[in-house]
């Protein structure tokens, strides 16, 4: 093992989701790490760039939306032809539609399922294949609190959680033996663009607040350590795992 086996320097990782909240967190935390980062977006991640860039690591954006498969193979070989390889895939891209079981459409599960479980499987299906080549490398599906809970008025995200935490312990039986790390973080509560309707209604944040041991809101920073760890040697013997990083909220 490395003198510091935390640190990433000479790796390539790939981000989706990278211009905002989690995913920028992410990105930011391996960019501190050593490691050049692709970014994938389907909007500008520009301010994502300019803070990796401020780690004095390289950046290349991959312009893309991930409601589909068809740009899977594209990102992971624009990848490889910027930077040369592909060490770390980080798979944060994902949505939500919120609706009564009793009224769920068609089109919010499939939407859904699509982006959170389908082009996730895909996009580790494609870096997987140049990984398996080159001698290994470190996948990390981002789950959900509700890999583990139900939730209400969300089935189709919960459904893909669900399935996100089964594919990450399936691909890690398969391609552990090849050198591929597939691991999964599992955030709780974070404060991002996406939770500001949340963290602004004073009973929902206090009733969040109370049944969070850590007593606050996670930070993408919180987020992003954990992903240090899984995508580094520290993690070499971890596999098929969903971490929670939640300051505590499954464990109340």
């Amino acid at each position: 093992m490395a003198q510091n086996p935390f640190d990433l320097s000479g790796k390539v990782a790939l981000v989706t989701g990278a211009n905002t909240g989690i995913g920028q967190g992410i990105a930011v935390a391996l960019a501190k790490a050593g490691a050049d980062i692709v970014l994938t977006a389907r909007r500008d991640p520009s301010e994502t760039r300019q803070l990796v860039e401020a780690q004095g690591v390289r950046a290349h954006v991959v312009m893309a939306d991930l409601s589909s498969t068809e740009p899977c193979e594209r990102i992971v070989s624009e990848t490889v032809e910027a930077f040369g390889r592909l060490d770390i895939l980080v798979n944060n891209a994902g949505i939500i539609r919120r609706n009564d079981a009793l009224d769920f459409t068609e089109d919010d599960w499939d939407a859904v399922m699509d982006t959170n479980l389908k082009v996730l499987f895909f996009l580790c299906q494609a870096a997987g294949r140049r990984m398996a080549e080159n001698g290994g490398g470190s996948i990390i599906n981002i789950a959900s609190m509700l890999t583990f809970q139900g939730g209400i008025r969300v089935a189709s995200y919960t459904a893909s959680k669900s399935g996100v935490g089964g594919l990450t312990k399936l691909l890690a039986n398969e391609w552990a033996a090849k050198g591929i790390n597939v691991n999964a973080i599992a955030p709780g509560y974070i404060a991002t663009n996406n939770t500001a309707a949340l963290q602004a209604d004073s009973d929902r944040n206090r009733q969040i607040l109370e049944r969070i041991p850590a007593g606050r809101w996670g930070e993408p920073d919180d987020i992003g350590g954990a992903a240090v760890f899984l995508a580094s040697d520290a993690a070499r013997y971890v596999q098929g795992h969903v971490l929670a990083v939640d300051g505590g909220w499954l464990a109340r």
